[in-house]
């Protein structure tokens, strides 16, 4: 990997969130380059890093070289990999440890790696001498184009994911596409997934050009580039809008409402389901309901559902090895979700492609029909 040059500077996307704004740089290089910029951003400051064992092993030693060439101090943070680590031992474990590096207030906290590590360290962050500096610098392609923008952070509990955060901005997000060249196909196919849902919600343009251009977005380059830089512009407009999720903000969780319940379903396994695969079967599933509720045309919910499949992602229950259970605990798992509210179930519904909308209220009654039927079709 090599630094950017002026000919290749990084494509820099604004959140703007008045006097917590911030901006999104994607590029190539930027893992090495961090060290310069965080000096120059941040003068003075010493840095936490927060990363998994996985991808500490490929990054951290680049990142802290360019710390220490900039004269920054730091600390690695070292957690496991994989959702079980987003629990409340393991935050407790990451708050210990930036106190003991003696970390004031002033300095920041940079996450390193997926939108796990993205999480804990966010939070970590917000509850560490009541607010400290963040940087995001994901890894993955699901992290690039959701969990880093945007401000949310949190842990899970047995009773369900990411029930107990906060929102908590970033002051810099360092998206660095050489690290995607690091995933294996299984964690790129399951951030597309995350891609994909951007033209989903409001932009069917998006969602034709990844139809034609979805190699292009695996294999790098420019058309990389852009599906991250056209996902952030989209997801930095919502948030700009809606920060804490009081509105439309959450359109953002088009396929979340299913895909945490599979995820729950599975005990957070990623061996049999990683987080992207369950958005990919829970936007499947969200336009198949739609369908079934006369929403959206079946033919949009084939097209959907065939893309995803063209790209290798799960559109299935069928697809998730040992199976979900029963429908009463996915039901269960649905009415632990954050968007459930007085008891009330919402969910992302769509009328089409590039049509989706927020359904309030929507039947408990029509969700374990719908659900008995997909069940069914195991």
């Amino acid at each position: 990997m090599t630094a950017a040059t002026a000919d290749d500077a990084p494509t820099q996307v604004p959140v703007i969130l008045g006097d917590r704004s911030y901006d999104i740089l994607i590029g190539t290089g930027l893992i090495e380059s961090a060290g310069e910029t965080i000096a120059a951003r941040y003068p003075g400051r010493a840095v936490a890093v927060v990363t998994d064992a996985h991808v500490g092993a490929i990054h951290a030693e680049a990142l802290e070289a360019g710390l220490a060439g900039a004269g920054i101090r730091h600390q690695r943070i070292t957690v496991p990999p994989g959702e079980a680590t987003k629990r409340f031992a393991m935050l407790e474990q990451v708050v210990d440890e930036i106190l003991a590096a003696r970390m004031e207030r002033g300095d920041i906290v940079l996450a390193l790696g997926g939108g796990v590590v993205g999480d804990l360290a966010g939070f970590a962050a917000a509850i560490v001498r009541r607010g400290m500096g963040f940087i995001q610098m994901p890894t993955s392609l699901l992290a690039q184009v959701d969990s880093s923008v945007g401000g949310k952070t949190g842990i899970n509990t047995r009773h369900g994911k990411n029930l107990v955060g906060a929102f908590y901005q970033p002051g810099l997000v360092l998206a660095d596409t050489d690290a995607l060249d690091t995933l294996s196909t299984r964690e790129f196919r399951a951030g597309y997934a995350e891609v994909a849902k951007y033209g989903l919600i409001d932009d069917p343009a998006f969602f034709g050009w990844l139809e034609q251009n979805w190699r292009g977005v695996f294999q790098g380059g420019r058309d990389r580039v852009h599906a991250i830089a056209v996902s952030c512009r989209a997801k930095a407009a919502v948030v700009a809008r809606d920060e804490t999720e009081t509105g439309d903000r959450a359109l953002l969780n088009l396929g979340h409402t299913f895909g945490h319940a599979l995820e729950s379903a599975t005990g957070y396994d990623g061996s049999r389901l990683v987080h992207g695969e369950g958005v990919a079967i829970g936007m499947a599933q969200a336009f198949r309901f739609s369908a079934k509720l006369g929403l959206c045309a079946a033919d949009d919910a084939a097209r959907m559902a065939a893309h995803l499949t063209t790209v290798g992602l799960p559109t299935e229950l069928a697809h998730i090895p040992g199976g979900v259970g029963d429908v009463d605990r996915l039901m269960t798992a649905i009415g632990q979700d954050k968007k459930v509210s007085r008891g009330a179930l919402t969910f992302i519904l769509a009328r089409g492609i590039g049509q989706s909308f927020i359904a309030r209220d929507v039947d408990p009654v029509a969700v374990r029909a719908f659900l008995t039927e997909e069940l069914a079709r195991i």
